[in-house]
């Protein structure tokens, strides 16, 4: 058994993590306020009355991933144990108030806070400061992983890496803490090959489904008070607590692992889209073919122009002789950083000069192409972190639309093909138009459906609310298919044209043919003016979503159910929550 030093010095974990936070909102003009101490005259924002003494809290900012939810000021309180949430919750419940878990921010849905609302009865609590061990237990059977629920992904990677082992799928950005990405069913991009089988340990689905067990903050009625509770995947009660929404506080989690592997990254953009994503059974160079062969494909599309920057990742134990080893993670600088002539053009189209936007989708693609060839990252070999890790967290923010398509592996062209056909068709007529309302691109990226018979102790089932989570009505459905459009926060017609597209896919991927569920990180629930808005989408198509095809005692009913049961004072919620989980 193994854990990472928590001595005095500042560890590679730790220094990532400040310059993580510090990039956050690196080009944005935006800088994290300075924490205000309680009983500090500057604090701007009423005190908590009777906080716990010896619990530090401060005032600081609060800003989301896409910008869109911003505070100057929200009391946030630092957690050096699990004991010290415990003592929180039951603060927050004798006093009113409501307790939010913030890990690094990397959110766009307001499931954390929502923009507008009233804080001055929300202490948010820092988890990644403190709540952030990481054990590695390389001898059980199977190997695990226990972390703090405000350890980073990348963290729990590299000290996996260090025993010798990995996961096989995981977010491309590396600092978003553990207990958040299993709130929201976080997942990767990888699927298998033709004929391919996961390592034992590992798994082609969400995060979620690694989970062997987790302790999260739940009220004891018969104590009258919250208190620690350790669920195992054995136990059924654990199911809506694998893709919780925000509705519970974890504090802690144990998940699977399995043996580490080498990876190949190739990076093509010479394909045109027409081919790439053609019908199913086309000849050529094919998003279909490329599955068939690799499993783990990543295509993204810039608007307007005709070759997507296609990646794709291959099991290879050997090095092979293109190749170019790497031993650390993002590896493509050049979409971290943009260079002057694209802020340029960024800079017109914030300030409303939407015709640019051909241009600037050409010189957007321009820049990853020249990044390529600049930086000698066309074609990678190394240890899976240091390839399933390519974006940082001061890549460019943007609002994003889409989901998930769950449907059969014999769809995905078809699948693809019919979205990229209406999306280029949409486009175009807007164009003709005048009108730009998408100015980043459309991403697509594969992983499974959460499979329980991936878990190698006795697993009472799948996550509820993962997106990825199986229909059991329908068991030729095992593929997962992430598809988004990104833009610019504040794009004129922006929010119009995602709520088009949300609907398109809802009802388009339907009936005998797949299903269509929004992805929880992102951007859904669209109106005319924003996300998360439209009241028919949050109380019946997102219901929906976790009902049809399920058994009664799971999904979404079942999710409500157990979320009112663990918190009934709702210190866990917030004003979103309170509407979309009633």
């Amino acid at each position: 058994m193994s854990a990472r030093s928590s001595g005095p010095t500042l560890s590679r974990r730790g220094l990532l993590g400040a310059a993580a936070g510090a990039a956050v909102l690196a080009g944005t003009g935006w800088t994290l306020a300075g924490a205000v101490p309680l009983g500090d005259p500057a604090a701007t924002i009423p005190a908590p009355p009777d906080f716990p003494a010896d619990i530090p809290l401060s005032q600081q900012q609060f800003v989301n991933w896409a910008k869109t939810i911003r505070f100057d000021a929200v009391w946030t309180a630092t957690a050096r144990t699990a004991d010290d949430v415990v003592r929180l919750a039951n603060w927050a419940h004798a006093h009113g108030f409501r307790i939010r878990p913030r890990g690094s921010m990397h959110s766009w849905s307001p499931l954390t806070l929502e923009a507008g609302q009233d804080i001055e009865n929300v202490v948010l609590v820092d988890t990644m400061s403190q709540l952030n061990q990481v054990v590695v237990d390389a001898d059980a059977a199977p190997p695990r992983v226990t972390a703090g629920g405000g350890a980073s992904i990348e963290s729990i990677l590299t000290t996996l890496e260090a025993n010798g082992l990995g996961w096989a799928n995981s977010p491309a950005i590396g600092d978003i803490s553990i207990a958040g990405a299993l709130s929201i069913g976080a997942h990767g991009a990888t699927y298998p090959a033709a004929g391919e089988t996961v390592i034992p340990g590992q798994s082609f689905g969400s995060l979620s489904n690694l989970v062997l067990a987790l302790t999260a903050v739940v009220w004891n009625p018969s104590a009258g008070a919250y208190e620690l509770r350790e669920f195992r995947r054995a136990e059924p009660e654990i199911r809506p607590l694998l893709a919780h929404l925000g509705r519970t506080f974890v504090t802690s989690v144990t998940l699977q692992a399995g043996a580490n592997y080498r990876v190949r990254c190739q990076s093509f953009t010479d394909i045109p889209w027409r081919e790439l994503f053609a019908p199913p059974g086309s000849p050529g160079r094919t998003f279909e073919r490329y599955v068939e062969e690799h499993g783990r494909v990543e295509a993204i599309w810039f608007p307007f122009t005709e070759t997507p920057w296609l990646k794709i990742w291959s099991v290879s134990p050997e090095k092979p002789a293109a190749s170019r080893e790497v031993q650390d993670p993002y590896n493509y600088y050049f979409s971290d950083s943009l260079p002057e002539e694209l802020t340029d053009l960024l800079g017109q189209v914030v300030r409303g000069a939407q015709g640019v936007t051909p241009t600037f989708g050409a010189s957007q693609f321009g820049a990853v192409a020249a990044g390529l060839a600049a930086t000698g990252t066309k074609d990678l070999w190394g240890w899976s972190k240091d390839l399933l890790f390519y974006l940082r967290a001061a890549t460019l923010r943007v609002v994003a639309g889409g989901g998930v398509v769950v449907t059969r592996r014999d769809n995905i062209a078809r699948v693809i093909n019919e979205f990229t056909t209406w999306l280029h068709e949409r486009m175009t007529h807007y164009a003709s138009l005048g009108q730009y309302p998408v100015n980043m691109p459309f991403e697509v990226r594969l992983c499974k459906v959460d499979d329980a018979d991936e878990v190698l102790v006795d697993a009472a089932g799948v996550p509820d609310l993962s997106p990825v989570r199986p229909r059991p009505d329908r068991p030729d459905w095992d593929t997962a298919i992430w598809m988004n459009v990104v833009s610019i926060p504040g794009t004129a017609g922006m929010p119009a044209f995602f709520r088009e597209m949300e609907q398109w896919m809802a009802a388009h991927y339907s009936g005998d043919y797949a299903t269509f569920r929004s992805e929880w990180s992102k951007g859904w629930a669209f109106d005319d003016e924003g996300g998360y808005r439209d009241p028919g989408f949050l109380g019946e198509t997102v219901p929906a979503m976790y009902r049809t095809g399920l058994p009664s005692g799971q999904g979404w009913d079942a999710a409500l159910a157990a979320f009112e049961q663990y918190d009934p004072h709702r210190v866990f919620s917030n004003r979103f929550l309170d509407r979309l989980l009633p």
